[in-house]
This record gives structure tokens, sequence and C-alpha cells, in this order.
């Protein structure tokens, strides 16, 4: 059914959760997967007209998504799956993971719902939601 399946993920217990059901699928269907996790573009800071990165912070932000990724390329090589991890950067990070998505030739993403709700959910939005909107394959929501 599906030959290659997306798993964005964040590192939180709910992406695991994601990451795990995306295993399974792919081992059921004897499809490939790619991991992503998505920096943020911008790290540092503005002043004036100077701005700068914080090159410490963004290797320590790649070093902890690589954790992440290895996490799930353990489980895909524990049932036998092709796995390949993908760091990028890039912001709004919905449209990263679905730039992700066509540049791999993804025809399914697998990810999580956080739950959160109320003003919360209002003001931090969520990625989740702009993936279902936008995605031109199909997304599976695991929560």
């Amino acid at each position: 059914m599906y030959k290659h399946i997306l798993i964005p993920t964040d590192g939180s217990e709910a992406s695991e959760r994601a990451a795990k059901a995306a295993v399974a699928m792919a081992q059921a269907f004897e499809a490939r997967l790619t991991g992503v996790h998505v920096l943020p573009q911008r790290l540092g800071g503005i002043y004036g007209d100077l701005a700068w990165v914080d090159e410490r912070r963004f290797l320590e932000m790649r070093e902890v998504a690589s954790d992440y990724l290895d996490r799930i390329a353990q489980a895909a090589k524990a049932a036998g799956v092709a796995f390949e991890p993908v760091i990028r950067s890039g912001e709004p990070i919905w449209r990263t993971i679905l730039q992700v998505a066509e540049d791999k030739g993804c025809d399914l993403i697998v990810m999580a719902a956080h739950g959160w709700r109320g003003m919360v959910a209002l003001v931090l939005g969520s990625e989740t939601s702009r993936v279902l909107v936008h995605a031109k394959v199909p997304v599976l929501v695991i929560r």
C-alpha cells in the first residue's frame, strides 16, 4: 500500500508513539522510512541592524535532533525496515515537513498530535493541523 513513510519528530512522548506506529506500518507494508526533525532557522538575536546566529546553540540542537532520529533508526533496524534520518532547518516547520515529504517522495506522513487545548492551542498553533490542511499525501495522526 504505502512505500515510503515520513515521520516528523520533536522527541516528545507523543512523537515516540507515532514513530513506533510508523515503524510497525513500514514493516507490515514493506515500506521504507524517513525521519525528519526541523530546527528553527533563527537562533540568536537581533540588535538594531545586527543579527547573529548562536552557532554553539545550533550545534547543540542538531545533536539533540540526531538523538531523536537515532531512536527511530534503532527501532527501524530491529524491525528490518530501511530508515533515512533528515535534519532540516526552516520555518515555518509545517512547510519544511511537507517539503521533505515531497523531496523524498513520501506517500504517507505519520505524526503526533500533542492534544493542546484552549488558549495554549490557539497561541501555539499546531504544526500537525497545518500539515493536515496542506499535505498532498495522506497524513495519519497518532494521539
